[in-house]
């Protein structure tokens, strides 16, 4: 999956670029206008990130031009100007979606997904298979090792969150924002309680070490032997 992000603060491109790179995304990225639109005209990406003010070519130009080309990528804006005019502005000109600063990682990544989804780039699962865990979304039923588990609803997205990031440190700041949907507090030991309680599921199924801490970082899934 390739994503052209156009970004000219150094900072939120940085940051960006890690989090999707973390997620296994190739990423290509332009610091003005006039070079995101050259490299938009002349990529194929499934998704364009675009800053909506930008040095030398406005977002909103770029967008523009990028339209009149014929070219339909999904496009996601993202902007410090708030207020609905600017929102209905962005979205008139063609963008997809309009995402305000400061922002969550976490729901900038879910909307980018469903974005590429929309545009037929990311197939709709039901059903995922890390190991020896089985996950079936519809009817939301886990299994490991063909045995049911009967998890809670916050486990249950815990460990879905999980399983869509399998192998991959997961920080406890995403966790949080993914399965709580609000700001983590460092504080909480929320997150602790929860991978405790699932792991304690495991463990009677022979299956402890799925889950690893990882010191000052966070939490991985592996897939197991």
């Amino acid at each position: 999956m390739k994503i052209l992000l156009v970004e000219d603060d150094n900072t939120t491109l940085e940051y960006i670029a890690k989090g999707f790179q973390e997620q296994g995304y190739s990423l290509e990225t332009a610091t003005d206008g006039q070079n995101g639109l050259v490299i938009a005209t002349s990529g194929n990406f499934d998704l364009i990130i675009l800053d909506r003010m930008l040095p030398q070519l406005d977002g909103l130009k770029l967008l523009a031009a990028l339209r009149a080309t014929g070219n339909q990528t999904p496009v996601l804006i993202l902007s410090a100007l708030s207020h609905v005019d600017e929102r209905v502005k962005g979205l008139r000109a063609g963008g997809d979606d309009y995402m305000t600063k400061p922002f969550a990682f976490s729901e900038l990544l879910v909307r980018a997904e469903k974005l590429m989804q929309r545009g037929g780039s990311v197939p709709t699962k039901t059903d995922m298979q890390v190991g020896p865990l089985s996950m079936e979304l519809l009817t939301r039923s886990v299994t490991l090792d063909g045995q049911e588990l009967l998890l809670q609803p916050k486990e249950f997205l815990l460990l879905k969150y999980l399983m869509e990031h399998a192998n991959q440190v997961v920080s406890r700041t995403l966790l949080f924002e993914a399965v709580w949907d609000y700001h983590f507090d460092p504080r909480t030991n929320v997150i602790d309680v929860h991978i405790a309680k699932l792991r304690r599921k495991f463990e009677e199924l022979g299956h402890g070490d799925l889950i690893e801490t990882v010191r000052g970082a966070g939490y991985r899934l592996r897939k197991g032997n």
